[in-house]
């Protein structure tokens, strides 16, 4: 019993038959593997952008159609976390920036918009006015997600900040009904 034991084990010791294909699958397959994972970086990121877009518009929209008092900025934050369930960590990450503009004399928001650093201090709310009736408002939210995958090409690829985390901004526009 040993002895063909020990048989078995030396022919396939010798065997050389498989090792091209082993050498082969040893080079691709981390490859395929960033692949994969890449892929799901992509589209959890592309899952929460679209979730997070669709929770800010659906926000503005009751805020447009209110009969009531504008709402204030947590109550929007809070609205907007409630709708935007794949945002990780959203009340802590969510930073919200609402500012009345004239459309006649436009001036444009900051380029870089106002986000969550875990890296640095909490700063104060950049801009936040709740507007007045027939008023153009616009509402821009920045959320910090943490990639998934962070050794992936996707998470090289976009800006990170100094903790590591993506900014995720979605922006609208609305006009307060009057009451």
């Amino acid at each position: 019993m040993t002895c063909r034991l020990t048989r078995l084990i030396n022919r396939f010791r010798r065997d050389e038959a498989g090792s091209v294909e082993t050498i082969s699958f040893a080079l691709w397959m981390p490859m395929v593997v960033v692949i994969l994972l890449t892929a799901l970086e992509v589209g959890a990121y592309s899952a929460r952008a679209t979730m997070l877009e669709r929770a800010v518009d659906l926000v503005a929209r009751d805020i447009r159609l209110g009969t009531g008092a504008a709402p204030q900025h947590d109550t929007i934050k809070t609205q907007i976390c409630d709708r935007a369930v794949l945002v990780p960590s959203c009340e802590t990450n969510l930073r919200l920036e609402m500012l009345q503009r004239d459309p006649r004399n436009w001036q444009a928001l900051p380029e870089t918009a106002d986000c969550t650093d875990a890296s640095l201090p909490v700063a104060p709310v950049r801009g936040f006015e709740t507007g007045q009736s027939n008023e153009l408002m616009v509402l821009r939210v920045c959320a910090k997600v943490t990639p998934i995958f962070p050794i992936t090409w996707f998470s090289e690829a976009i800006h990170v900040d100094a903790a590591g985390d993506y900014s995720l901004i979605a922006a609208t526009s609305f006009v307060q009904e009057p009451l």
